[in-house]
């Protein structure tokens, strides 16, 4: 089933003045994971969208239409926040979060590639976590996936098991995601205008890295494990896959600039790609802190001695040289299987030495 938009999918009563809408452009809808409504919601009693001040206004009317569906642009929020902190959990950017309506900090003000990152990885787990709610009939609106057979798909495999439905959570996800955007209706800067144009170009990236992980997934049946009637389907894969993609996508990262009307295009003249990120501003140096961007540097954070990546005393610490620590970790040890059918282990002691920047 796909998700048909309309008028009024996206449209709140014209008598909403530009105040309030002003006031909520600013908010980022990702932080819905760490709102304590939302933990009301999933336990079972329904809150009022109101509650959730940090969704701009046209997000706050899909909220009260499609209100069965934010538990899952919750969850998939978290996926994707939980994602950036793996994939980055060894650059001087480690994806810090904040206790805070941003989640990110002040450094998504910058339109740099981490930025796009966020916005990329956020959207991608939107989709995930709707496919799979479809998938699985937590949702009355979508069920499994109704995909066409894909070309090149053995004649004698059946064709139709219960896919993730990444039609229907796309349109869901480009409605609710790039309603914030659509809430910047005033804007009268080139700049400003360029930073929407290139929120959006990622918000749909990150949608289209997770509906392009989905591949045809198939199971065996018969006796005996004979195999003798396959059945097969469409299934996004785990979410790390999407995360190392969006990953590669973000180090190939396309530098735009716009012209005065906000429109976007690379620096060296080329077509922008619909599945790449995009950034306007360079990023700014996170080895030290820095209050006005939101920067909270790289002092205090574990590095690897031997390591000649990102994560390496060299390069994490910025030149300033780390200090080794003696640490003792507890561990489970000596573990032996008795009958039946239990394990037990011993508890071990071990001192290992971590290096910590300067």
């Amino acid at each position: 089933m796909a998700f048909k938009p309309g008028r009024r999918n996206i449209l709140v009563p014209m008598m909403v003045i530009y105040a309030a809408l002003i006031s909520k452009v600013n908010c980022y809808w990702w932080s819905m994971p760490y709102n304590p409504v939302m933990d009301t919601l999933i336990l079972g009693t329904t809150p009022l969208c109101s509650s959730l001040e940090t969704l701009s206004v046209n997000q706050q009317a899909l909220c009260r239409r499609y209100q069965s569906h934010m538990q899952f642009v919750s969850s998939g929020a978290k996926t994707g926040i939980e994602e950036c902190k793996w994939q980055f959990r060894g650059d001087r950017w480690n994806c810090s979060t904040f206790d805070d309506n941003t989640v990110f900090g002040k450094v998504l003000k910058i339109g740099s590639r981490e930025t796009a990152f966020a916005y990329a990885i956020s959207a991608a787990g939107v989709v995930y976590s709707v496919a799979k709610a479809c998938r699985n009939e937590q949702l009355d609106e979508c069920g499994c996936s109704s995909a066409r057979r894909p070309e090149g798909l053995d004649n004698s495999w059946r064709w139709g098991g219960c896919g993730d439905n990444t039609f229907y959570a796309y349109g869901f996800a480009r409605e609710f995601i790039d309603a914030k955007e659509r809430d910047n209706t005033k804007l009268r800067r080139g700049k400003d205008k360029a930073r929407k144009a290139m929120n959006m170009h990622n918000n749909e990236a990150g949608r289209m890295a997770a509906v392009r992980s989905a591949t045809p997934t198939c199971k065996c049946h018969g006796v005996s494990g004979s195999c003798s009637l396959k059945t097969c389907w469409m299934q996004i894969p785990n979410f790390r896959q999407i995360g190392d993609e969006l990953k590669n996508l973000y180090g190939g990262a396309a530098e735009v600039r716009s012209n005065s009307r906000g429109k976007i295009r690379r620096r060296d003249g080329q077509n922008i790609e619909l599945n790449s990120l995009v950034f306007l501003e360079s990023s700014p140096d996170y080895c030290d802190r820095h209050r006005r961007t939101g920067v909270t540097g790289t002092r205090g954070r574990e590095c690897e001695v031997g390591s000649h990546g990102p994560d390496g005393c060299g390069f994490l610490c910025c030149g300033r040289g780390s200090t080794p620590h003696q640490i003792t970790e507890t561990v489970k040890c000596r573990c032996k299987f008795e009958w039946c059918c239990e394990v037990k282990c011993d508890t071990c002691r071990n001192v290992v030495e971590r290096h910590i920047c300067n």
